[in-house]
């Protein structure tokens, strides 16, 4: 991902996104400071949703899937 698409603000937790662009599983798990094994763990066991897959069966994430996936991550762990 290059860093016109993602860019810190002033929160060092707040990224935004451009809407059009297209993240793998490893950008998402950086952007939500876990593991891509967790990521795909909660997309196994129906916690989140699964995501679009490329040509090559690459999990592809949208800026709406992330904002989902946030909101599972804050419910299950206290966000400073």
């Amino acid at each position: 991902m290059n860093q016109e698409t993602l860019k810190k603000e002033e929160n060092p937790k707040v990224y935004k996104i451009d809407s059009k662009s297209r993240m793998t599983i490893t950008d998402v798990a950086e952007i939500l400071g876990i593991s891509t094994k967790t990521l795909a763990r909660w997309e196994k066991t129906g916690k989140t949703r699964k995501p679009k897959r490329d040509w090559r069966g690459w999990r592809i994430y949208n800026e709406e899937d992330l904002a989902q996936i946030k909101n599972f991550h804050e419910t299950v762990f206290e966000v400073e």
